[in-house]
This record gives structure tokens, sequence and C-alpha cells, in this order.
């Protein structure tokens, strides 16, 4: 493998996340326009379509008994969580749907500890209680702004989808050791696309043709993200790349107001703050150990 030098690496994980913010501003305009359901459902197919003709173009091969399980294991939890995430996020500003997801990490850590038999650190806990203090801060904005029920709704359907994604983050970290990228790309989109497939005559459709180059772009800035961020993690160190995921925030706080004309409000932006320190509180001594935000879904 060629050497490249870790500031190229970093700065294409950066790009990365970028990347995946834009593709947020079109899955969320979908489930605003068709619904959540119908938007993730689309973008998992063509996502399919896309990974397939790469995965097939390099020869890929079916994948054995375990890995498939584990694909399937993965698929439908990160599938929950893309579909609680875009419901919600269709309700509440894009910055503070994307703070709320940093908290998967932290979830992991525990989830881990509990599935796998990982020891929980000392500092995972106090990391924990800082980034807890964060989810009250922007809890307490809602509250002051006196948030509709439909805004406090869409922050708790994140809330849920974080949850579901640190499950699929442990299933991750098993799954990326009996795959490559593509594969997983790959087989988790079809898990995604066939949870959602049987639904897909009550509750979605084929999209109209003003719709359908929104899902395009979805699925290749996708597509385009995962392998981009493959590509940075295989030429650095996790560890070096960590800091790149809160980025998340700045890109989403930019294309909600570019796209939205969302504001971030000062809870929100001090929220994030607690939760992203509570987060380096509890991976600060462990070498290799990355924060994933809904970026790395």
């Amino acid at each position: 493998m060629r050497s490249v030098s870790a500031p190229l690496a970093f700065a294409v994980a950066c790009t990365a996340v970028g990347t995946y913010a834009a593709m947020d501003v079109f899955m969320k305009a979908l489930s605003i326009e068709a619904g959540a359901y119908s938007a993730v459902l689309w973008r998992s197919w063509v996502g399919v379509a896309l990974s397939g003709v790469i995965f097939l173009g390099r020869g890929g091969r079916w994948p054995g008994p375990e890995a498939l399980k584990l694909h399937a294991l993965r698929g439908l939890t990160a599938g929950t969580s893309v579909l609680f995430f875009f419901w919600g996020l269709a309700r509440i500003p894009m910055a503070k749907g994307v703070a709320l997801t940093f908290l998967a990490p932290l979830i992991a850590i525990f989830l881990a500890g509990a599935v796998l038999g990982e020891r929980i650190r000392r500092a995972a806990i106090y990391g924990s209680l800082v980034a807890g203090a964060g989810v009250l801060v922007i809890a307490w904005g809602e509250v002051e702004r006196n948030a509709s029920t439909d805004s406090v709704l869409g922050a708790l359907a994140v809330f849920v989808a974080s949850i579901f994604y640190a499950v699929s983050l442990v299933y991750l970290r098993r799954q990326a050791q009996a795959a490559d990228p593509i594969e997983v790309t790959l087989f988790t989109g079809l898990v995604m696309g066939g949870m959602l497939l049987p639904g897909a005559p009550w509750w979605s459709g084929a999209p109209t043709t003003a719709l359908a180059p929104m899902v395009v772009a979805a699925a290749v800035l996708g597509t385009v993200s995962s392998i981009m961020f493959a590509w940075a993690y295989s030429h650095a160190e996790a560890q070096v790349l960590a800091p790149v995921e809160y980025t998340a925030f700045v890109w989403a706080a930019l294309f909600g107001w570019l796209a939205f004309g969302e504001l971030v409000t000062a809870y929100t932006v001090a929220g994030t703050a607690l939760i992203v320190m509570g987060c380096l509180i509890a991976v600060r001594k462990a070498a290799g150990s990355a924060p994933q935000s809904e970026a790395g879904a």
C-alpha cells in the first residue's frame, strides 16, 4: 500500500464527513416530502445498485455464514437507526440531530462491555456523565423556546436512533474484521432495503420523477462518503482521524442554514461542546478507538 501523509488522510476524512452531511440534506428533504420510510427505502436500494457494481467489478464473492450473520445483525440495527434518525431529522434542525448522534460512541462502550465482555474504563463513565449533561442542556433549550410536540418527538427519535446505532457499532467492530468495506456497504444496504421492502405497498411506492434525482444524489453521496472513509482509515491511525467526526456538527449547521434556513441556538452549541468533551474524555486513553457519529453509517 502506497504511503500517504496523515494530513492528507485527515483532509479526505473531513471531506467524507462533509459529503455525508450533504447527503443528509437530500434525505431530510425526501423525508419531509415523502416520509422517512420511503426516503430510507429508496436510498438503500439505489445504494445497493451502486455498491453492487463496485463489488462485482472487484471480483467480490458471496460471504460465508458467519459474515452473513454479522451483515444481517448490523443491517437490521443500522436500518432501524437510520429510519428513526431521518424521521426525527425531518422535525428538528440538522445541527441538533447530528449533535445527538454523538452519543452513540459512548453508548457503544457500555454495550460492548455487556455484549463483548470488554472492560469499561473509568474514563468512559466520566465521559458519559459529561455528555449526558450536554444532552440535558440541549433538552433545556427545547423547554426554553417552548418547542412544539413535533420537535420534541423528533429529538427523541434521534436519541432512539443513537441507541440503535450504538448497537450497530458493536456489530461493526466484528463485521469489519470479517469483510472489506465494499462488502460491508453492499450487504448492510441489502439488509436495510430488504427489511423495509415488505411494507412498501402500504407505506411507500416508487419515487416520483421530481424526487428521483434527490434519491440518486443521496445514494451517490452516501456511497462516496463510505468509500472515502474506508480509504482514509486505511492510511492513518484511527486515533489520528477520530476528531474529524465532530466536524459533522459544523457541516450540519452550515448545510441546515443554506438549505432550510435553520439557525443554531446557544443551547445546541453548548450541549454539543459537552457531548464532544465527554466523548474525548471517554476515549483519551484508548489508542485506536475512534468516536463515530451518524456519518459512519
